[in-house]
């Protein structure tokens, strides 16, 4: 049972692979950690995950479970709840404050809450979301092999983003949708792969017997598809750390906003590390986790610096 009035090391905000990553590190480095975790995981509606190794194909929710046994096992805390804000400390730590109305205190921050997916404003669509209406070919495209798939037009990488999905089926249709139309080597490149493209918008999507269907244009012409691609904006969920002096910005390829840091994770503001999809929008589970194992030792070789400062000085005195 945690002790509110305890001091961690470590409390890491967010349990996703990313926070338990860092946890299980933390922990085997013999540092106090707390998670604090909502247990609403990004990818929750998806009946698997995929690519990560040894794992590949696992329930997403049994990855979480698994994982937070194992920071259990090494005497991390894992407690569910959700953060409503962290205050930097006259001494320089942090109080967390949780949404039952409890704190807990630490010398060191990492936030791991992840992203926030926006999509298209579609009847039908969010009901498929992480089923047969995704977005990324590596989470889903072995799945979805030789499916007739639709591509949503909804910016100007739609193009680019038709030709990645041929790679998984030969059956891609661009639907232009609210995209400007390809033109020049980009029609040209869609012709050679054989990806027709359909002009007008998306007015709905169409389901039967809880499988997607197709989709049904402003027209009123249905086009026949198994699923569906879109391209979401990635907005990070970093509003616990906007009070802090963390720099936010946009993703370098303009789809989305994330949490500025450098490659350990560690942010603008002294003693708050970052890791997973709220430090890249753009980062799969495996690269979730690995960054979370990246600023667990750096957050630890931060620790070791300031308690060897500390015991030089008491030495002296």
């Amino acid at each position: 049972m945690t002790n509110p009035d305890e001091l961690f090391d470590v409390v890491v905000v967010g349990g996703g692979l990313a926070g338990l990553a860092a946890a299980l590190g933390l922990a085997r480095a013999r540092r106090s950690v707390l998670v604090v975790d909502a247990g609403h995981p990004r990818n929750a509606p998806s009946a698997h995950a995929h690519g990560y190794l040894t794992r590949d194909g696992a329930p997403p929710l049994e990855l979480l479970r698994v994982g937070r046994a194992e920071v259990s096992g090494y005497g991390g805390e894992v407690v569910e709840g959700t953060v409503t804000s962290i205050k930097r400390l006259a001494d320089g730590g942090f109080r967390v404050a949780l949404a039952d109305g409890t704190d807990r205190e630490a010398r060191r921050v990492l936030v791991t809450t992840g992203l926030v997916d926006e999509l298209p404003d579609l009847p039908g669509l969010r009901d498929r979301w992480g089923r047969d209406v995704v977005h990324c070919p590596y989470c889903f495209g072995w799945e979805l092999r030789d499916t007739p798939l639709g591509v949503l037009g909804t910016g100007p990488q739609a193009a680019e983003q038709a030709l990645m999905w041929r790679q998984w089926s030969s059956q891609v249709t661009l639907l232009l949708h609210t995209a400007p139309g390809p033109a020049g080597d980009q029609l040209e490149q869609l012709a050679a792969r054989g990806i027709a493209v359909v002009e007008g918008e998306v007015a709905a999507v169409e389901v039967a017997g809880d499988r997607l269907a197709g989709v049904r244009l402003r027209s009123g012409r249905v086009v026949e598809l198994g699923a569906l691609v879109v391209g979401p904006r990635f907005q990070a969920r970093h509003a616990v750390l906007d009070d802090l002096g963390v720099t936010v910005a946009e993703h370098p390829r303009g789809i989305g906003r994330q949490v500025e840091a450098d490659a350990t994770g560690r942010t603008a503001a002294a003693g708050v590390w970052v890791a997973g999809n709220v430090a890249d929008v753009t980062a799969g589970v495996m690269v979730a986790a690995a960054s979370g194992v990246t600023a667990a030792a750096a957050i630890n070789a931060d620790l070791i610096a300031e308690d060897t400062a500390r015991a030089v000085a008491a030495a002296r005195a």
